[in-house]
């Protein structure tokens, strides 16, 4: 026997799953919610006592008589399409739990819509698709957005289980989480970590566990774009560089990581500058991906790395 809170729940739920398409099959809804195919019946005989107006074929699923439905909210085809954009980034880019929350939400949206927008709906939502990509989320930590919103919102620490890209283990560490953003396909919050006593910034992927506790922040943040305005004033080196025209295109989307301020045309190359806050790490390994088409014209300490770098590739392959 289900739980009345629950039941309830399930049953308005199903009302708003109702409005939200013009035929909904009782598979569908006894997939979505987990149940039995004969409580989904009870559920449907439940909001037919109740007066909802639902009439039913067999093999084809249950409907809702045209006319009855929540108060009226109008929208536009471009705002239509605008659900169908957001439902399709949020599969790809949030982890289970908001995306759960999310696809809760679109039932509600797509149960205000004329039968002719549901149509015009359903009738290019199949049609786009959002390619997979590496995991932003680790499967031990369905819940790490949903449980960083609540955490920013309350003002509580979170117990955060994390593994570094060095380490073997994950460490345990209290954390107060400043702000979340997404950044070169990944998603990052950064916060202070009570275990090292300072601001850090964690990457979701590497997150192996995350639950919001009972303890309040001890310190009063400031917002997420100051700190991470802060990263810009790391000393920089000036980097120059000749690219061939054949692979400027290619760099186009990772440039702005390492420092990017300008280019033009020489010959048949592009001098490409960047003022550069990663000169031992970060831009010689990139400059390795596209090396046999580009000329380091400065700094010589930039060529050096360089080279050091395919001393020990090398080294490994001989």
């Amino acid at each position: 026997m289900d739980e009345t809170p629950k039941r309830f729940d399930r049953i308005v739920a199903i009302l708003i799953q109702l409005q939200s398409k013009k035929i909904v099959k009782a598979q569908e809804l006894a997939d979505r919610f987990e149940v039995s195919l004969r409580t989904i019946y009870r559920d449907i005989r439940t909001l037919e006592a109740s007066g909802v107006p639902i009439y039913s074929e067999a093999g084809v699923g249950y409907a809702l008589m045209e006319g009855y439905r929540l108060p009226p909210v109008m929208f536009t085809r471009e705002e239509v399409s605008s659900f169908i954009a957001a439902e399709k980034l949020m599969q790809k880019f949030t982890d289970t739990a908001l995306g759960n929350h999310h696809v809760s939400a679109m039932y509600k949206l797509k149960s205000v819509l004329r039968s002719t927008d549901k149509d015009w709906l359903t009738n290019i939502e199949s049609k786009i698709v959002m390619q997979a990509s590496e995991p932003m989320f680790n499967d031990r930590s369905p819940n790490t957005l949903a449980v960083l919103f609540e955490s920013i919102a309350e003002k509580k620490q979170i117990l955060l289980s994390y593994k570094t890209l060095e380490s073997e283990t994950a460490t345990n560490r209290n954390i107060e989480p400043v702000g979340v953003f997404h950044d070169h396909n990944n998603w990052y919050f950064f916060g202070f970590c009570h275990l090292r006593k300072e601001y850090r910034q964690f990457r979701t992927d590497r997150i192996q566990g995350i639950q919001k506790t009972e303890h309040d922040f001890t310190l009063e943040h400031d917002s997420l774009e100051t700190y991470l305005n802060k990263d810009q004033t790391l000393p920089t080196i000036k980097v120059r560089i000749l690219v061939s025209k054949k692979i400027i295109n290619y760099l186009r989307y990772e440039q702005k990581y390492h420092g990017y301020v300008s280019e033009k045309e020489v010959g048949e190359e592009i001098e490409m500058t960047f003022m550069s806050s990663s000169i031992e790490e970060g831009f010689p390994r990139w400059i390795l991906m596209f090396g046999d088409y580009a000329t380091i014209v400065e700094p010589e300490s930039l060529k050096e790395k360089v080279l050091e770098l395919l001393e020990k590739i090398k080294n490994k392959l001989q």
